[in-house]
């Protein structure tokens, strides 16, 4: 794949994080007003590949790791108190815990570098094509940060605000606005397809914009209980095209920079994908060598882990935006959720997922179709299952055990044999301290 040279849009990435950052501003004279970034094509070009990369790199460090780790996926192989504090968890879980920081407020900044491309990009002279690519390819970016907001606290933020004065919504609410983004981003482009001259200045080919909207149309959908839409917007994805965040020698892959730089690994995956022994893999099932390397070894607080392999042992190894089997994923669960369930077409869908063997990406499971009690209750456990092993270190682990009704946390902390240890986050000090519309913290 292609790959953005960094040198031409780090300084343009640099000053419009700090524009986006709630934090106290000093002048720079060096720094690019955010009138200079949006007032030219190669401007806003810049800015988007910026946008891209700051997701790429940032975004999906803290998205991965820190449910991960609340949800057993990885286990800790580190003193650093952040990590800690995540594995232990429970009501003690503090509001500065920098992995919670991290995942509020780099959300946050992709929000606000998002509604400034978007507000700017009909202002300038462009192709028509490019202008509905980098207004879609912005409101697919700002989806995804409020769905990873929505997916981890239990009230969100959908618009920024400069003043400190940014409204909370629930959760539900946030994946309602990320659909919405994504049906107007799917607008856009229906209606003036993207140009070369967008794909050659921002995705380089690397990202299908069409095939993501409609993936994170399905799974916004599925989380926000909108079941028919879900399946329509999953059936509309080509499972043959990917689309995925490049790396390079300035820009690593942020989990093998998690797990492998200097040999000096924050954590390590959980065996079984860390689910619980009640449920049983088939030792043939491809997706155990393709994300797990066997380590017989258990982690400082007696949690067994595994080595890393997938998309994640490389240090410039691509990471899928999403991955194709969620899309047959979605259409079973949400067959079984919908009102008048379809157990038919759940089973169908699941098995496409069971016996595949030509993945795209490599993620083969290879073994045989379902063949347990033809009930709701057993096909979704095997739907949840399949999700953990199909889409592992994908960032949704914590929003699947609660939407598949998982054992509560205790809210007591250190108890390392329950399935996750928080419901959702607090919410930052550094939200709490600014903005007076933060709400109480969930109570576990």
């Amino acid at each position: 794949m292609k790959k953005h040279n960094i040198y031409s849009t780090v300084l343009t990435l640099m000053s419009i994080v700090l524009l986006a950052s709630c934090e106290t501003d000093f002048d720079n004279p060096n720094a690019a007003t955010v009138d200079e970034t949006f007032s030219s094509r190669e401007g806003i070009l810049a800015a988007s590949v910026g946008l891209q990369q700051l997701y790429s790199t940032t975004g999906v460090r803290w998205a991965v790791e820190t449910p991960a780790i609340t949800t057993r996926e990885g286990g800790i192989t580190t003193t650093f108190q952040n990590m800690i504090e995540l594995e232990d968890g429970g009501t003690s879980l503090p509001n500065f815990n920098s992995n919670v920081q991290g995942l509020w407020s780099s959300m946050l900044r992709i929000i606000k570098i998002a509604e400034d491309i978007e507000a700017n990009a009909g202002t300038i002279e462009l192709e028509a094509g490019t202008q509905s690519g980098l207004i879609a390819h912005a409101k697919l970016f700002k989806a995804l940060a409020i769905g990873n907001l929505a997916q981890n606290f239990e009230q969100v933020i959908v618009v920024s605000n400069t003043d400190n004065q940014a409204e909370f919504v629930p959760r539900v609410s946030g994946y309602e606005t990320a659909i919405t983004l994504l049906n107007e981003a799917k607008s856009a482009i229906d209606e003036n397809p993207v140009s070369q001259e967008f794909i050659n200045a921002v995705t380089l080919g690397n990202i299908d914009v069409r095939n993501a909207i409609n993936a994170l149309l399905a799974r916004y959908n599925l989380f926000a209980g909108n079941y028919e839409a879900a399946i329509t917007a999953a059936n509309s994805v080509d499972l043959t095209s990917t689309s995925t965040f490049e790396y390079d020698a300035i820009n690593l892959n942020p989990i093998w920079s998690r797990v492998f730089l200097n040999n000096a690994p924050n954590f390590k995956p959980r065996d079984n994908f860390g689910l619980p022994s009640e449920f049983v893999f088939d030792p043939a099932d491809g997706r155990n060598a393709f994300y797990l390397v066997p380590l017989d070894e258990t982690n400082q607080n007696g949690l067994p882990i595994e080595d890393l392999a997938g998309f994640f042992n490389v240090n410039t190894g691509s990471i899928p935006v999403y991955i194709p089997d969620e899309m047959n994923l979605i259409v079973a669960e949400a067959n079984i959720r919908k009102s008048g369930p379809d157990l038919g077409a759940a089973v169908a869908a699941l098995n496409e997922v069971l016996t595949d063997t030509d993945d795209p990406f490599g993620i083969n499971a290879n073994v045989g179709p379902y063949a347990g009690a033809s009930t709701s209750e057993a096909i979704l456990m095997e739907v949840y299952k399949n999700r953990r092993a199909e889409l592992f270190l994908t960032g949704m682990s914590l929003e699947d055990s609660r939407r598949f009704g998982r054992p509560e946390p205790s809210g007591t902390s250190m108890i390392y044999t329950e399935e996750r240890n928080r419901n959702f986050y607090p919410y930052p000090d550094l939200e709490r301290n600014s903005n007076p519309n933060t709400p109480d913290d969930p109570s576990i």
